[in-house]
């Protein structure tokens, strides 16, 4: 038995399938082909909705501004797209979602955000009048204008920073099924799409899915709230497992990946806090990030729960978003499933990623470096990559071949 690419009748040996074994030709009820067929397999297009929460507390008009600024590499690197045609969009959040305060023994004060509170922020036109369109199509020819107006969110929400209760709120229903029209999201999140959550924030998490919210603000700046009584909070790991348990319309679970950009040490991502003593007062920072305004101990904790190795985490303090921006872009660009048709077989699969040096990985099923997910009734079949076979931020050129037996 011979086994061949129809494009280009690469001969490859029996081994593939071990020496003992019979053609998948052959097994009783093969329906695979016995000789070459025309058309190959299809790769769709990688799609990705990217949400963007940005804090928008009264600290934050420098930090908007400056992610504003370098928009247009971060959009440009999205649409190289790492050897996939890329198709994204984006939408915005906030992280305002409750503020529960009491000064000088005053009763609880609790306002709540209901107008942001996990809700697709307008985009606003030229003049900042907000208009009738919540998310940004990464083929409109007005992305990047539309985009960093779209970020700079303002410095009037709450100071009791919740961007993974915001998250929990844009993602989950009743928002994630409540058309836009009637206040909801539903139309962002695609079925078959990635799910890209950016964090920009120079504060503490203050998460919880508690109402009221279990943490109590006061006049006092030198310690921060949030941490004091984090043991109240909804913690990282609830939160992490929420996102990771999530499922489109057709059931097919949603790859999330999650980036940060928040009050972390410059120098090596560390979370630790400080107090600075100055003239108005003692106030809270991160040990290595002077513009901070907390700690970061769970900003950091969840980045590290999607990416140990923390690529997907940077801090709020540096002087300029490029590069950060265009590590985020790289991990946007880069799935390590992609979706096929026409496979009529997973063990006839072989994928061929072009380096960017040159070389070509050949990655297959029966290899053991690629895993198949079968389609379902409403969704495609998906390969996954796997040791050796894993995608990079610069390859250039993903194909998939159907090794055929005769």
């Amino acid at each position: 038995m011979k086994l061949r690419t129809c494009a280009t009748l690469l001969l490859l040996p029996v081994t593939l399938w071990g020496a003992a074994c019979k053609s998948p030709v052959d097994e009783p009820g093969s329906t695979l082909p016995g000789n070459c067929v025309g058309e190959s397999p299809v790769v769709a297009p990688q799609r990705t909705d990217l949400l963007f929460v940005i804090d928008n507390s009264s600290s934050m008009k420098e930090e908007q501004e400056g992610i504003a600024r370098e928009l247009p590499a971060f959009v440009e690197a999205l649409k190289e797209g790492g050897g996939l045609e890329q198709d994204f969009r984006v939408g915005v959040i906030t992280t305002s979602v409750y503020r529960r305060v009491s000064f000088q023994g005053q009763p609880d004060q609790v306002r709540y955000y209901e107008q942001e509170s996990g809700k697709l922020r307008p985009v606003p036109d030229a003049s900042g009048k907000a208009t009738d369109e919540h998310f940004i199509e990464g083929t409109d020819p007005f992305l990047v204008e539309k985009f960093r107006r779209l970020v700079e969110q303002g410095t009037e929400g709450s100071g009791q920073e919740t961007p993974f209760e915001a998250v929990r709120l844009a993602v989950t229903e009743p928002l994630s099924t409540t058309s836009i029209s009637e206040g909801g999201n539903a139309g962002f999140l695609r079925d078959g799409a990635r799910l890209l959550v950016v964090v920009v924030s120079d504060e503490e998490d203050c998460s919880s899915t508690q109402r009221p919210p279990p943490v109590i603000l006061t006049d006092d700046t030198s310690v921060d709230h949030c941490t004091e009584q984090g043991d109240k909070l909804t913690s990282v790991d609830e939160y992490f497992s929420l996102f990771q348990g999530l499922h489109d319309s057709t059931g097919a679970s949603r790859e999330v990946l999650w980036a940060t950009i928040g009050p972390v040490a410059l120098a090596d991502k560390r979370a630790g806090l400080v107090q600075d003593v100055t003239s108005n007062g003692t106030f809270v920072r991160n040990v290595d990030c002077p513009t901070s305004n907390g700690p970061g101990y769970r900003q950091r904790a969840m980045a590290e729960k999607f990416d140990e190795d923390l690529q997907n985490l940077d801090s709020i303090c540096k002087a300029g978003y490029r590069d950060t921006l265009l590590s985020i872009a790289a991990l946007a660009t880069v799935a390590q499933s992609i979706e096929v048709v026409n496979l009529p077989d997973p063990r006839l699969a072989q994928v061929e990623l072009t380096r960017a040096d040159g070389t070509v990985e050949r990655c297959s099923v029966a290899a053991g470096d690629l895993r198949y997910e079968p389609s379902g009734e409403d969704r495609s079949a998906r390969l996954y990559f796997l040791g050796s076979c894993l995608r990079r931020a610069d390859d250039t050129k993903v194909e998939v071949k159907v090794l055929c037996a005769g």
